[in-house]
């Protein structure tokens, strides 16, 4: 049975809404994703960081995966979060996302216990390998040790590549550090190795990147997709300098509650500045700052 084809372009992780009760907002959530397919977005990684997947509970992530195919959302498009802390919610969200036809899945680590070995490691990603059993299945693995505090050593994916080729395929590098980007793009030629920011996406696509998965897309899709469309040509430099002053309005801001609250004026809908707690809506003076400074870019998130 062959499966998936590999992820290429830009995947967003996408923000999530939530009601004055803090369900989640489906009918806004379907909302946004098709607006991001719409503006440029290859795929959507779905329970992400972004997405506040860690304040989801499984049932609700199944439930709102099965909604969006419902929707008509392309399941080959979806790269939904599965990795949680324990080995059966990992497999149980994993395999929903298989059988649903999904592209592939991002997985973190589990990031309870803190200085486990290279093994442990390994054993935790081969266990829910074999427990989903399927050829289908499609890893890209999450390697984000400044919120999970657990990284995803150079050895330990060259285990995995090795020992799983066709289902270990591909990492989100969300280190913050291009040292690493570089290193797992120069050791692992082949793997799809997508950078978390489009801060050096050029000179990780001169290095063989497919793309990559970023928060700053839910606001800036558009923008994005134009410099992995041109990031050979004559104005490379240019789109991936715009690219950058975008991400950098966000700097030393919290990520999600500003985005959440850039959305929220770009569309004149205060229902986007809710998050989960235990993040905290983001000051709305603030929020209007952020997207004067993205309107000055040319960014326009506003439904069309």
């Amino acid at each position: 049975m062959t499966g998936p084809a590999p992820a290429r372009g830009l995947y967003v992780p996408v923000l999530t809404p939530f009601l004055d009760d803090l369900s989640v907002d489906v009918p806004r959530f379907i909302g946004h994703c098709r607006w991001l397919l719409a503006h440029g977005a290859d795929g959507l990684a779905v329970f992400g960081t972004t997405s506040e997947a860690n304040s989801l509970g499984l049932d609700e992530k199944i439930d709102l995966l099965g909604h969006l195919i419902e929707a008509g959302i392309p399941a080959d498009r979806l790269m939904p979060g599965t990795g949680t802390c324990a080995i059966p919610d990992t497999v149980r969200l994993t395999r929903a996302a298989v059988e649903a036809g999904c592209g592939g899945v991002l997985m973190l680590p589990p990031f309870y216990y803190k200085g486990v070995s290279d093994d442990g490691l390994f054993a935790a990603f081969d266990a829910v390998i074999q427990q989903v059993g399927d050829a289908r299945l499609r890893i890209y693995l999450y390697h984000f040790p400044q919120l999970s505090q657990i990284p995803i050593p150079l050895a330990v994916i060259g285990r995995l590549i090795t020992a799983y080729p066709e289902t270990a395929v591909g990492l989100k590098d969300s280190s913050g550090s291009w040292d690493n980007t570089r290193a797992l793009l120069e050791r692992f030629p082949g793997f799809g190795v997508f950078p978390g920011s489009e801060a050096r996406l050029l000179d990780a696509l001169r290095l063989g990147a497919p793309g990559c998965i970023t928060a700053t897309a839910n606001v800036n899709a558009a923008g994005i997709a134009a410099l992995l469309a041109g990031w050979e040509g004559p104005d490379a430099e240019a789109l991936q300098q715009r690219a950058a002053a975008v991400r950098a309005v966000f700097s030393g801001h919290p990520l999600i509650p500003a985005l959440k609250a850039v959305l929220a004026m770009a569309r004149a809908d205060g229902a986007w500045r809710r998050p989960r707690p235990p993040l905290l809506p983001f000051d709305e003076g603030m929020g209007r700052a952020l997207a004067d400074q993205l309107s000055t870019l040319g960014v326009d998130a506003s439904v069309e």
